[in-house]
């Protein structure tokens, strides 16, 4: 019998079909071996674990890619998310995209001031910490310190649409040994349209052939089979970007009812560092920053991890699975 390739008849390819069509990437082998060894350390110790994924996914032109698609994220909510997390005693997964924004180097990265711009050398041919930026710098290394000492944080990396679905896949896999142990906080910003790799040229495209056209397929619902099989125990959130307000909250409610899982949080792209909506079955919360907190470096995140925690908490203590 042949295998459907479309999904309810919308052209959309069967997200168990995009794997059998598709080859896994080299690294797999390396990332379950070190997600594994990580899950069986915290499971021993009865401990939670939140899998993060953040910064945005490629997608490429050519087999051998030299061109591909893109998108702005750069991890910054996956990246300040995954510090909170730590502190409310969650060990993390953060599976992000290469060179995007990582837990506690992003004080130091991607900003108007480079990391050389910390330093500045002594006369004995030492280097030291600028005064100005030493006690900052002194808390920043301590935390980091100290959660690889007591390994409560695996850094995992993706860069194209195929890799991030295949890791998001086994890693949600492993992960469910921990059953509702577990939370997925999904904050990666997934391309929706890709070009399969049987359509794709081989090799790079040829400016010299003219204008180029594209058609892109549209990337399967993973979020269907992660909420009912390949995570089916754990506290899974996901979230919403819209650039239209009225959208917001009618979107977010219409993806829980059509995926089944427990949060999503909404957020407007030119308000979603100072502003979000936490939305269940049960209702909705808006959580927000004064002007005046966003202003003295107050951090949204600062207030949706502890909702999310609490969600968590309840998730376990109810016993619910559905």
């Amino acid at each position: 019998m042949s295998t459907p390739i479309l999904d309810n008849g919308q052209g959309v390819i069967d997200p168990d079909v995009y794997f059998q069509l598709n080859k896994p990437p080299a690294s797999l082998p390396e990332f379950e071996s070190k997600l594994t060894a990580f899950v069986e350390y915290h499971q021993r110790l009865d401990n939670k674990i939140v899998f993060i994924t953040s910064g945005g996914t490629t997608v490429p032109l050519e087999n051998q890619t030299v061109r591909y698609i893109d998108n702005f994220s750069n991890g910054t909510r996956g990246a300040i998310s995954a510090e909170y997390f730590i502190e409310a005693g969650y060990a993390v997964v953060f599976m992000h995209r290469q060179h995007s924004f990582q837990p506690y180097n992003r004080h130091y990265t991607h900003s108007h001031t480079t990391f050389l711009d910390y330093l500045e050398p002594k006369e004995d041919g030492t280097i030291q910490v600028r005064q100005e930026y030493a006690n900052k710098m002194h808390q920043v290394l301590s935390k980091y310190q100290t959660v690889l000492r007591e390994n409560r944080m695996l850094l995992l990396e993706f860069v194209t649409l195929p890799e991030y679905l295949f890791k998001l896949q086994a890693g949600t896999k492993i992960l469910a040994r921990l059953q509702d142990k577990a939370m997925y906080y999904l904050a990666a910003a997934v391309s929706d349209f890709f070009i399969p790799s049987q359509k794709m040229s081989e090799h790079k495209i040829q400016s010299s052939e003219g204008a180029l056209t594209l058609t892109l397929d549209q990337v399967p619902k993973f979020l269907k089979p992660l909420v009912s099989n390949w995570a089916a125990k754990g506290l899974i959130v996901s979230f919403k970007l819209e650039t239209e307000a009225s959208l917001l909250v009618p979107k977010a409610r219409q993806a829980l009812t059509r995926y089944g899982h427990q949060v999503v949080i909404g957020n407007m792209l030119t308000t979603r560092k100072q502003a979000v909506t936490l939305i269940t079955k049960d209702g909705e919360r808006a959580i927000s920053l004064t002007d005046e907190e966003l202003a003295n470096g107050k951090e949204i995140e600062s207030l949706i991890i502890p909702e999310l925690v609490q969600i968590h908490q309840h998730w376990i203590q109810s016993g619910k699975t559905d």
